[in-house]
């Protein structure tokens, strides 16, 4: 079958001739249009619009957005705040600063509904570090937001008031885990909270209850109350609503984002049809299908097992090119859609060195709290540094998966999941690569620089 046309609803103006990111622009496009409607009805009534919607959040989780803002302890008395985790720091992964250069009123517009709907009356966007002009740019359309009210005191004369504002992370992987980041704005070191009792929704920032949501998630929350939430659940495929950002980078012929209805593109189309296939006289080997943190696939493996369609099981015999891209599909055979930050490798690829590259940006985030990610990442660092450069031992292999396999499941956040899962998977999928590797590794190779010294 081809692939499906693309479903622009979250990019549907990004990259058109003419639109550009100031508030004119978005205004002579409709902007703030659905903002002035839902600023008219019950809170409780766009609550449930969202969870009708079926809306699950973009950022890596896949948690429903509607069940998130339902858990938001409403009785403490307390402030409830909301945060935009626009952080986005999994490899692979470039959508969310995509959408804040291009279209900024799109996410406050969305931010201000959720904050209306959760009665919020103060939100921060929390950036990441490595995005300087994102941040201008945002600082810029708030400002506009702000000077025509639709951000502040008293906005558009209901009485109800909401502030944004913009805080700089300084460049932290882990500030993408939600209590990471809280404690980061907070001004404290981003060491994550255990949950329980420190989940967000009832002991979040200041230790009141707040929401965190992802760009890309909230972007959808305009649309949302737009179209309505049983309209927005037809579109995609069950319990996989709306559309799906991927960003597709590696060895294909078209990198870059592509917006698809979830879960109605498959893998092989998606990086054959619309990313024009691997680069002339190249294979595909293996794909990351939701940024590095996600198990990788081998292509030429199988899939079979049996998977719940409607009230029906159903059997599947699925080949890499024949997964839909939705967040069930993938969990079903073992990796994730995380935050649909496809990684595509080729028969040029070395898998030992991909996952030394790897490991060594884990060893570097970690937040060093918890010992078995701390220790774990270093030795699967070390590991690996050795199979590339020498001198490898035969026994490498399989030391580097019992370190693998003593972090999972013993840390407080899922930095420890997210560090083991691609040494784990690498090893599954590629083992002969890594037992015989050191058979070429013994003795590092001298270089003209090393000469020199």
């Amino acid at each position: 079958m081809p692939a499906p046309e693309q479903r622009r609803i979250i990019f549907k103006h990004i990259d058109e001739s003419g639109y550009s990111n100031d508030l004119a622009c978005y205004l002579k496009h409709g902007g703030y249009e659905v903002l002035k409607q839902a600023v008219t009805r019950p809170p409780q009534a766009l609550i449930d619009e969202v969870k009708r919607s079926g809306l699950r959040g973009r950022g890596g989780a896949g948690f429903p957005c509607g069940v998130k803002w339902g858990l938001v302890d409403r009785r403490s008395g307390k402030p409830i705040y909301l945060i935009v985790n626009a952080d986005e720091s999994e490899p692979g992964t470039f959508k969310d600063r995509y959408l804040i250069h291009q279209d900024p009123h799109q996410l406050i517009e969305g931010t201000m509904i959720s904050c209306f709907a959760n009665n919020v009356t103060q939100a921060y966007i929390y950036i990441r570090g490595e995005f300087p002009h994102g941040a201008r740019i945002l600082g810029k359309a708030i400002a506009e937001a702000r000077a025509a009210n639709f951000v502040g005191p008293n906005i558009l004369g209901t009485g109800y008031s909401c502030e944004i504002h913009i805080h700089r992370g300084a460049g932290a992987y882990i500030c993408g885990e939600e209590t990471g980041l809280i404690e980061s704005l907070e001004g404290k070191r981003a060491y994550p909270r255990i949950k329980p009792p420190y989940f967000p929704a009832v002991l979040g920032l200041y230790q009141c209850p707040t929401i965190v949501n992802n760009v890309e998630t909230l972007c959808h929350v305009k649309h949302i109350a737009e179209i309505g939430g049983e309209a927005f659940a037809r579109i995609g495929t069950a319990n996989n609503t709306g559309t799906r950002i991927f960003c597709v980078s590696g060895h294909v012929q078209r990198p870059g984002c592509y917006e698809f209805p979830t879960g109605t593109i498959t893998m092989g189309q998606l990086l054959n049809e619309v990313c024009g296939g691997p680069l002339p006289g190249r294979k595909f080997k293996a794909v990351i299908p939701g940024g590095s943190s996600a198990k990788v696939l081998r292509f030429g493996e199988r899939f079979k097992g049996r998977r719940k369609v409607g009230a029906d099981l159903v059997d599947f015999d699925w080949g890499v090119e024949d997964l839909p891209m939705d967040f069930d599909s993938l969990a079903l055979i073992g990796t994730m859609g995380g935050s649909g930050g496809v990684i595509v490798m080729d028969d040029s690829v070395n898998m030992v060195e991909a996952l030394a590259n790897i490991n060594a940006f884990y060893a570097h985030e970690s937040c060093g709290q918890c010992t078995p990610c701390r220790e774990g990442s270093l030795w699967m660092k070390k590991l690996t540094t050795r199979m590339v450069h020498g001198p490898a031992r035969a026994e490498d292999a399989a030391l580097l998966k019992d370190v693998a396999d003593q972090i999972p499941g013993r840390t407080i956040c899922a930095f420890g999941e997210a560090c083991a899962w691609p040494t784990q998977s690498f090893l599954a999928k590629f083992g002969d690569e890594f037992k015989n590797h050191h058979e070429t590794k013994q003795v590092p190779k001298p270089t003209a620089t090393a000469a020199l010294v």
